[in-house]
This record gives C-alpha cells, structure tokens and sequence, in this order.
C-alpha cells in the first residue's frame, strides 16, 4: 500500500494533487489544515493537508457494498471509533476520489494487511491530534500583542520602509515581548529597534593639524553643489574652519559660477580642476588648511566610463586624508536608489546624505538604504537656504517618524 501526504491552497487542489500522483482509485484518509507558524502566520493563508492511500495491486471487482463491510469486518480497532470510517464515507460521496475507490480482493490475507496498515496511520493521526491540542491556544494577551505588530507591520509599510526589512524588525522583537505587552510596549521595542539598525550618524570632524579632503557624489540634480554650500558655511561661520573648494563639475558651467559665488560671499578660495593631476597639485596648495571640500560633477550611474573617471579623482587622494559623501534624493524612487548605491559601491566607501526631505511625506527609502548598503548616515537637507535648510540627520526624529505617521 502507498500512502502519502499532499499539500495545497485548497482541499480541492490537495485532492487533485492526490489523484495526478496515485491515480483515479486513491483513497483519501485524512484531511486538516496547517497554520503558519511564528509572526508569518499574520501574512500566509493556511494549507490544506489530505493523506491519501493506494493499494500498489488492482484488486478485482466485487460489489463497493462488500467492500465497507469487509473492511470492518476484518479489523476489531475500527469497531471502537466506527464514526471515523461513516464520517469518512459521507466525504467519500461528495469527492471522486472516494467514489473511484479500488474493488477489494478476495485474498482475505491481502485485506488484513490493508486494514492493518489503515489502522495504524489513523491511529498515528490520533496521536498528532493528541498533540496538537496538548499545545495551548493562543491567549488573549498573545492575539492583542499580534494586532498590534499587525498595526505597526501597516505603519511602516505605509512610510515605504521595504517589506523585508519590516519583517526582519518585527520578527526581531516578536519572542522578546511579554503576553501583557501594551501597544506601548511593542512601540517601544521597534522604536528601539529602529534606532540601532539606523546606527550613530558620522558627519565632518575635523583634526586639528590635519588636513581632510572630503568628496561629495551622485547623480545630476540631487543637490549636490548647494549642500556643499552649506557643509561649508557651517565650517567656516560655527567651526572658524579654514575651507577651501575644489569643483570638478567642469560640465555645468551654472554649477561652478554656483560655487563661485559662495566662496565669494564666505571669502573662501575656490578653484576649478579638471584632472587627478590638478587635485593633486591642489592638495598641496591647501596643505595648511583644515578642510577641502570637492564638488564633483553628476554622474549617470549607467556610464562605466563615468565612473572611472571619478574613481580615478577620488584614488588621487590618500584614504587616510579622504572622506566621501555620497548625495541623494529623498524624493529618488526605491528601485533607482538601489541601482545607484550599487554602482557607487564600486568605486568607493562612503556615507549617505539625503537632500529634499521637505518635497517628500515618505522618508522609508532612508532606512531602506541604510539597511542594503550598511553606510553610515550623516546629513539631510530640507530646503535651499544657505546655511540653515542643513542638519545631521536625527535617528530618533526619523524612528518616530516611521512609526508615528507622515503627515
């Protein structure tokens, strides 16, 4: 005899399973349904379960009448618990499966053996059902610290944070929390949460002897050359810093009169490069300074040869004397960021600075980029004024915000 258990969506996909592998004449023996087990059980449909049974010989034909009888007959452990074969029966009637079911033969040895082997997996059934019921039911604690995980599961999906990543926190937490959790409790934990994956923000430090070269990267139009303006202010008017600016967006002739400008009005030098050799020859000139700061042009994150090029600047500055800061749209569509961080990467290390937080009500892509890249956060910006629309990027402002609501 073979029997075998199938899975499914629907008991009628289980069934048509069943058929396909055992044939038209399988018996179907058992059927339940599986819940997902863990948080997941708050996102997945149950499966269906049926074991079906097949005797590897075709029997020859005799009346389905006999056969009932016969199976009764010849085993004393079905006689206890007779409902499970007429209950059995009345789904046989209303499936195919049960109603294609095998002639039994007249070999009574063969019949014995069938009935046997019948008995012990409902026998073993009625164990995992046993065991099934020993484990205790959910409590009313366990489903108020579910609904609100499922709350928060919403909240965060609604801010655009990756369905991934709120998985990964929600599922960090779900053991740790106590069946009398409140929803304060349970906001407690992923605010928490949140704020360790977010990490300590690193922005521009600057070292007293030591000159520092800091690098300022990404796609065209994300702001780049006004956050460099206010990097700069900040340094120059609240550090009594000694800036320089370097700018090798020699492509946008707006972007360097731009810069210019700046420099003017903080009385800060300013020079155009156009190569690593005039990086180089800069670094020199700017020996007893406290930091360089250096535009580069955008860059489509499509061009291999782009990219060279401003790996090539970059290289031309010792790592040690070096920091760069990678610039991005808050307002940039998930997919895109992803693709451009990628190719970033292959240049270099960098950290993260996210402009334009004031043209967006959704700020998950700065935790999702966090999450895939691991870079360190350092500076967003929420507006054009020079200097002010500038901060470090505040970790417990934006956790709230990724739980509280985007209004």
């Amino acid at each position: 005899m073979i029997i075998k258990k199938f899975q499914a969506n629907t008991e009628t996909e289980a069934i048509l399973l069943a058929k396909e592998e055992l044939g038209k004449d399988a018996i179907v023996m058992n059927i339940k349904t599986i819940s997902p087990k863990g948080i997941y059980k708050l996102f997945r449909k149950p499966l269906v379960e049926i074991t079906a049974a097949m005797d590897e010989a075709v029997p020859s034909a005799v009346e389905k009448k006999e056969t009932m009888n016969e199976k009764i007959s010849f085993n004393s452990g079905f006689k206890n618990n007779p409902n499970i074969l007429y209950e059995k029966d009345d789904l046989l009637l209303k499936n195919d499966l049960f109603q294609n079911r095998s002639e039994v033969r007249q070999d009574t040895s063969a019949i014995e053996n069938k009935l046997n082997n019948l008995q012990k997996l409902l026998e073993q059934q009625l164990v995992d059902k046993a065991n099934d019921e020993i484990v205790p039911e959910k409590t009313a604690e366990e489903d108020k610290n579910l609904s609100f995980i499922q709350l928060i599961y919403n909240q965060l999906i609604r801010n655009e944070v990756d369905e991934k990543y709120v998985n990964q926190i929600l599922g960090e937490i779900e053991n740790k929390l106590k069946k009398d959790a409140t929803l304060d409790n349970v906001l407690a934990s992923v605010y928490q949460k949140i704020i360790l994956k977010l990490g300590q923000p690193k922005t521009i430090d600057l070292e007293e002897g030591k000159v520092k070269f800091i690098f300022f990267i990404g796609p065209t139009g994300v702001g780049k050359t006004t956050t460099i303006a206010k990097i700069a202010s900040f340094l120059k008017l609240n550090k009594k810093a000694k800036v320089a600016l370097l700018t090798a967006d020699t492509y946008r002739i707006a972007a360097v009169e731009q810069l210019r400008t700046y420099a003017n009005i903080l009385g800060i030098p300013m020079k155009v490069v156009y190569s690593e050799d005039e990086i180089i020859e800069a670094k020199n000139e700017f020996s007893d300074y406290d930091v360089v700061l250096i535009d580069t042009a955008g860059r489509s994150h499509k061009s291999t040869e782009q990219r060279d090029d401003a790996a090539r600047l970059i290289n031309s500055i010792d790592e040690e004397m070096r920091e760069v800061y990678l610039v991005l749209s808050a307002t940039t569509k998930y997919k895109d960021l992803i693709r451009i961080t990628e190719c970033y990467s292959e240049i270099t290390n960098y950290r993260l600075i996210f402009t334009k937080l004031d043209e967006t009500i959704s700020i998950g892509n700065i935790f999702n980029i966090k999450m895939l890249t691991n870079a360190d956060l350092s500076y967003t910006t929420c507006g054009q004024n020079v200097p002010d629309d500038i901060t470090k990027i505040d970790t417990q402002e934006t956790a709230k915000k990724l739980l509280g609501g985007n209004d």
